[in-house]
């Protein structure tokens, strides 16, 4: 199934939400990093875009759509840490498993579909769970 860039990175923001910002990842021994070098920058970005309080997630998107990698840290052995772009975004989310990605499509994801998706597009492969 083919996804334009902007579905794609609607399917990986609410993956965002759904799986790491309830902390769901954290299970596995992986975190979401986000440099703070950046941080001020990002949260600039999104104010002129009116979004004053930015989320977790809203701030992980916009790095992303600035051109910032966004990094998955393995907390216990490091093998599995891994950076991707916006570009890895619009790739790889229409490669994670069909019956996921309808499921995403649907509307009836839930934290599996969004673990899924995410290790598809940092892994490109299911590792965990």
């Amino acid at each position: 199934m083919t996804l334009n860039n902007e579905e794609s990175e609607d399917m990986f923001y609410n993956a965002l939400c759904n799986a790491v910002g309830t902390g769901y990842m954290m299970g596995y021994g992986l975190m979401l990093e986000i440099n703070d070098n950046h941080y001020s920058v990002v949260k600039e970005s999104l104010a002129k875009k009116g979004q004053e309080h930015p989320c977790y997630e809203d701030i992980a998107m916009e790095r992303l759509r600035m051109g910032y990698g966004l990094t998955m840290v393995d907390d216990e052995e490091g093998e599995y840490t891994r950076t991707i772009t916006i570009k890895d975004v619009h790739e790889r989310v229409s490669k994670m498993p069909e019956q996921h990605l309808a499921d995403m499509i649907g509307g009836t994801d839930d934290v599996i579909t969004a673990d899924v998706l995410i290790q598809t597009v940092f892994f490109e492969d299911i590792i965990f769970g």
